[in-house]
């Protein structure tokens, strides 16, 4: 199974920028749809983005409206969330998800079956 270890959280003021990253290790990152998700206190976990095993295909939560971008660097095991023009309300715990790759991209956390730790992101209006 796939280890997950998300880094590059903290405190930023609105309109500030953030990039996030998750390093996987223990098999074959290829193998792997990657999302992102995050959880504010007191709500549910909600999807953020996703991205297909080759990096080709990318999806993204409607309420991102662009400020997000999803990449992966296959040579060094690592996903990433480039965070950007954040709002207090993006303050959360940002989690990396793995699953199985198959032909189409998933929004669900249920779908997803490795997880990192989190890391927390915190924005200061």
């Amino acid at each position: 199974q796939v280890q997950l270890v998300e880094s590059g959280g903290g405190l930023v003021q609105a309109g500030g920028s953030v990039r996030l990253s998750c390093a996987a290790s223990g098999h074959t990152f290829t193998n792997y749809e990657m999302g992102w998700f995050r959880q504010a206190p007191g709500k549910e976990r909600e999807f953020v983005a996703a991205i297909s095993w080759g990096g080709s295909a990318t999806k993204y939560a409607d309420s991102m409206n662009g400020r997000f971008t999803i990449s992966r660097d296959n040579a060094k095991n690592t996903l990433y969330l480039q965070m950007n023009s954040l709002k207090p309300e993006d303050t959360a715990v940002y989690y990396c998800a793995a699953r199985s790759r198959t032909y189409q991209l998933h929004e669900k956390a249920i779908e997803y079956n490795y997880w990192g730790q989190g890391t927390q992101v915190t924005v200061s209006s």
